[in-house]
C-alpha cells in the first residue's frame, strides 16, 4: 500500500511541482504546452496572480516528490515531508479552488467555463492527493509514536 501510493505521490506531484516551475520562469511555454491558460484569454490580473502564485509554489511543493520517492525507499522521513507537503497542497489546490470560483462568479474573465471545470476537477484530486498523504504521515507517526510507549 504504502508503495503503490509512494508511485503515485511522486508522479502526480511532480508534474505539480514542475507546472508551477514552467508557469513561474516559462510562462510562454507554459502556455505553448498549456498548462496555463492563455494570456490574451484571462483578464491580466489573474494572469499575474497565477504567475506570482506559482513562483511560491515552485519554491514550496518540493516537499511532496521527495516524500513520495522517500515512500516508496521505505525511508521513515517520508512523513515529514508528507506532513509539510500534504499540508501546502491542500491549501495550494483549495485556495486555488476557492479564487476560481470566486472571481468566475464575479464575472472576471478566467478562461472558458469548459476548462474552469476540468481546473477544478484537477485541484480537487490534489485536494485529496494532499488530504490522503497528510492522513498517511499523521498515521503512521501516530502508530510509531505510540509503538515506542
Amino acid at each position: 500500500m504504502y508503495f503503490i501510493w509512494g508511485i503515485i505521490l511522486t508522479s502526480a506531484t511532480l508534474k505539480v511541482w514542475v507546472s508551477q516551475i514552467l508557469i513561474a520562469f516559462f510562462p510562454k511555454f507554459a502556455q505553448k504546452i498549456n498548462i496555463i491558460r492563455h494570456e490574451s484569454d484571462v483578464d491580466q490580473t489573474y494572469f499575474i496572480d497565477m504567475q506570482a502564485s506559482a513562483v511560491w509554489d515552485s519554491i514550496t511543493l518540493w516537499t511532496l516528490p521527495v516524500s513520495g520517492v522517500l515512500l516508496i525507499l521505505d525511508n521513515p522521513l517520508w512523513t515529514y515531508f508528507g506532513l509539510i507537503g500534504g499540508s501546502m497542497l491542500i491549501y495550494f489546490a483549495g485556495r486555488n479552488i476557492a479564487i476560481n470560483l470566486k472571481l468566475y462568479c464575479n464575472g472576471i474573465n478566467i478562461g472558458k467555463s469548459k476548462k474552469l471545470k476540468v481546473n477544478l476537477l484537477i485541484l480537487t484530486v490534489w485536494e485529496l492527493i494532499g488530504l490522503i498523504t497528510l492522513l498517511m504521515a499523521f498515521l503512521t507517526l501516530n502508530s510509531q509514536h505510540f509503538y515506542l510507549m
